[in-house]
């Protein structure tokens, strides 16, 4: 059966089809490096990373290198590739996946490992690496998850080990003798595994003691004891997107996005990327507006969101969204903010952004008191909430999402009454502040999500709560979130219990991984796929007891599967944060003056 007849049998065709504005269709050659970036979730949410958008740029760039995309198919895709004894394809050249040089997954979610596995064999490809052969495509993976890339080493080549922009090039000056056939796959691996940000499993063996805690790792070749991360130093200098994919269907962020700076400075201890992407690096204001301009210019789209872990920390911000705003609005192109913190909430850059259109507000508290604010170093206090809320609704918004985790460190009953009285102020400050010709009625919507313990920040020593604790929290949220103008959403337990097991997870997980990705499990981050007891009946099958990586407090001594990485902030600094989290001392933003993280030391030789 042909691709045309085929796309006749499934849903959204246009996941599958390609040929989007701005994509690449270069002319094959025997010297091309065919590389695939593969997002292992559907072409909606994977469209919507600009990571992808990034690295598809960067690499298409190159004269010898042709980048496509895959992404995971959805099942009805899946049935009529299986049906029809079809691989999965590229988008661009509608190449069997297998056809392909180098596969470069990216990690944002552990609960997308299976569909690695799931689109690996959908092509034909040997799921484990130590049965690839030399004419097998080299697969490689990075992104937020690879700073523990233990659970899943089993089936990866190489992982890359922070920002992608400068050290994809550096190794595919290693790949290319390989691609002539000048060097073996061993001596490209071993050659890679000693470039800066690159770790290669195969030559790193783990050590276990007698209980199955790690002790360290066994080195296997000349390689490097630890894997520095890669970053950008001169982010105003370096790669800019200027141009975007624009697809043909509406995707989860169908807009334009722009990043203005890299970092954050705030110090949240609950917070991966905080802690991963340090140090802070802006854009410089006209550089922006420069990017803007190109990007808009190319893709026509109608919105355009300036992005970073925190854009109302831009040290330009009010300047940078009043020029934007002067710019496009005879356009009616509308600016949006996607990070707003309440601690730095500026009215007036709101009401800038409100002279186009009236984007959806979201912030997020975290916790209901301010005591369990302090413990995470959240930064924001019961004035900044009321002082924004009084500001919001004044200017006539009348919805507002709040963003909460419950199960956090040191959490209480109290804590949790917090959420509400929160969500009970929004509408009381509505009632007393609305504008006069607002007729409309206040709707809060408060969302919670189960508290993941992460490598590389404070409370990666600390248990995560059990899938039956964190039900009894949101049973107990639910009899207080009462008021009819409240909406709550809560996140599944479950699947948050499964990513904490990934995320501070072993090597010794790949064997569950595979076992139930064999069950039958994939799409584990959707709930209509989500099946927790074929999970269960996974680490039965291999012996493993989930609780081990969950429900178990780390010791400071132990060593970490992810020890093997340098974030460059130092484990000292790490332990001091939580310390300082068990009595509910905060740590101030280190643009107020340095906080001792390491990255200044270890990482740039230097000031931030």
């Amino acid at each position: 059966m042909s691709l045309e007849a085929l796309l006749h049998r499934v849903e959204k065709p246009s996941r599958y089809i390609g040929g989007e504005i701005n994509t690449f269709n270069k002319d094959l050659t025997d010297e091309m490096i065919r590389f695939s970036f593969a997002f292992p979730d559907v072409y909606e949410v994977g469209m919507s990373h600009l990571g992808m958008q990034i690295i598809y740029s960067l690499l298409n760039a190159q004269d010898d290198v042709f980048c496509e995309r895959v992404f995971a198919p959805w099942a009805d895709m899946e049935k009529e590739l299986r049906d029809q004894k079809l691989k999965l394809f590229t988008l661009e050249k509608k190449s069997p996946l297998s056809d392909m040089d180098i596969i470069g997954f990216t990690l944002q979610y552990e609960l997308s490992y299976t569909n690695i596995l799931n689109m690996l064999n959908l092509s034909g490809i040997e799921l484990l690496a130590k049965d690839r052969h030399d004419k097998d495509p080299l697969i490689i993976a990075g992104g937020p998850c690879a700073y523990n890339p233990e659970p899943i080493a089993d089936f990866i080549d190489m992982f890359f080990i922070g920002e992608g922009e400068e050290v994809l090039l550096d190794f595919l000056e290693v790949y290319r003798p390989y691609k002539a056939g000048k060097i073996s796959k061993y001596d490209m691996l071993l050659q890679a595994a000693n470039i800066k940000g690159i770790y290669v499993p195969k030559f790193y063996e783990p050590q276990y003691d007698a209980t199955g805690v790690m002790t360290g790792y066994k080195l296997l070749d000349r390689v490097p004891e630890t894997i520095q991360k890669r970053f950008i130093r001169d982010f105003d200098a370096g790669f800019k997107l200027e141009t975007m994919i624009v697809p043909f269907a509406d995707i989860v962020h169908d807009r334009a996005m722009i990043e203005v700076f890299r970092g954050c400075t705030k110090g949240c201890r609950f917070c991966q990327a905080g802690m991963l992407y340090r140090p802070i690096r802006e854009r410089k204001l006209d550089t922006i507006i420069d990017n803007v301009e190109k990007i808009m210019d190319s893709t026509g789209f109608e919105e355009f969101s300036l992005t970073s872990l925190s854009t109302m920390d831009y040290s330009a911000i009010g300047p940078l969204v009043t020029q934007l705003v002067e710019k496009y609005e005879k356009d009616n192109v509308s600016v949006s903010l996607p990070s707003l913190r309440l601690d730095s909430f500026s009215i007036d850059v709101v009401k800038e952004i409100q002279k186009v259109k009236k984007t959806g507000l979201t912030f997020a508290p975290e916790a209901g008191t301010q005591r369990l604010r302090d413990v995470i170093n959240k930064g924001v206090s019961e004035k900044n909430i009321l002082d924004t809320f009084n500001s919001i609704f004044a200017l006539g918004w009348h919805r507002v999402k709040l963003y909460f985790m419950i199960g956090l460190p040191t959490e209480t009953t109290e804590d949790l009454d917090g959420i509400s009285d929160i969500a009970n102020l929004g509408t009381y400050t509505f009632k007393q502040v609305k504008p006069e010709y607002m007729k409309k009625s206040v709707q809060v919507t408060v969302s919670t999500s189960c508290f993941v313990p992460k490598p590389f920040t404070p409370f990666q020593w600390m248990a995560q709560s059990s899938v039956d604790e964190f039900y009894s929290k949101i049973n107990h949220l639910k009899t207080k979130l009462i008021n009819r103008k409240v909406v709550y959403n809560y996140h599944d337990p479950e699947t948050s219990v499964l990513e904490g097991v990934f995320a501070r997870g072993d090597r010794k997980l790949g064997a569950v991984i595979l076992k139930a990705y064999e069950m039958g499990c994939k799409f584990d981050g959707w709930a209509e796929f989500f099946d927790h007891k074929v999970w269960k009946n996974a680490f039965e099958a291999c012996h493993i007891d989930p609780d081990f990586y969950t429900k178990r407090e780390r010791s400071f001594d132990e060593f970490f599967p992810w020890d093997i990485i340098d974030s460059g902030v130092q484990k000292r600094y790490l332990k001091s944060e939580y310390d300082k989290a068990l009595i509910a001392k905060e740590t101030p933003d280190c643009r107020q003056g340095c906080t001792g993280c390491g990255v200044n030391v270890d990482l740039i030789g230097g000031e931030c």
